[in-house]
């Protein structure tokens, strides 16, 4: 397990730190940008290049590429539902998405404006959709990114400390346990274990926001 574990986590530290931080920063774009989040696994990547991080410069300058990264496909996804909003969601693709998830999306935001934009960083589906419906509703851009850049930067802390604090404590058992590699394993696993159950409670928290229209009150799409 050892072995295996080492190879892998040298593969990833033997590619140049500015190439894998520009690559982190690219993926995570595509993700939050208009519904390639449903294809691209930035997250994935985002962990995966964590841990390699070497020193504060290089955690960072890694965070800073998520943030940077997010911001900017988030803000494309509302730039594309602002000017061709109605012709993405009548494409092919948006039809794979189904006219349920599109209304569950316009609801939950309806009902719950910014807060709406803070949470769907965090949770499936949404974070590739909201962005793209805040464009389409009457919410201004500086409401949507100041809710936007909290999440963003707060999920993109969360997930490169834990991959470099993963990584880090696997290289320093490593020479001395032989089931090291299975602590690395651990601390991942039970990363993605709190992730995937803290996006349940969101999820659920939130269904009955998303399955039924808004209170028609314009204010809590647009208060600027």
């Amino acid at each position: 397990m050892n072995e295996i574990l080492s190879w892998l986590l040298d593969v990833v530290q033997s590619v140049d730190p500015v190439l894998r931080t520009l690559l982190a920063g690219v993926a995570i774009l595509l993700e939050t940008s208009v519904l390639v989040g449903l294809i691209v696994p930035g997250d994935t990547v985002v962990i995966v290049a964590s841990t390699a991080v070497e020193g504060p410069a290089q955690f960072v300058g890694l965070v800073a590429a998520v943030v940077i990264g997010s911001l900017v496909g988030e803000s494309i996804g509302f730039a594309l539902g602002r000017y061709f909003g109605p012709r993405i969601r009548a494409s092919r693709l948006g039809s794979k998405i189904g006219a349920r998830q599109w209304v569950r999306a316009e609801n939950y935001l309806d009902r719950r404006g910014g807060i709406a934009v803070f949470i769907s960083r965090f949770l499936p589906v949404l974070h590739s959709l909201i962005p793209l419906t805040v464009g389409m509703s009457t919410m201004s851009y500086r409401r949507f990114i100041s809710w936007t850049i909290p999440a963003c930067v707060l999920w993109s802390v969360t997930y490169v400390s834990v991959g470099s604090a993963a990584a880090g404590t696997y290289r320093q058992l490593a020479d001395q346990l032989h089931y090291a590699g299975y602590i690395f394993v651990g601390i991942i696993a039970a990363f993605l274990a709190i992730a995937y159950a803290v996006k349940v409670v969101l999820k659920r928290t939130q269904e009955r926001h998303m399955n039924r229209p808004g209170d028609g009150d314009a204010n809590t799409i647009d208060v600027d």
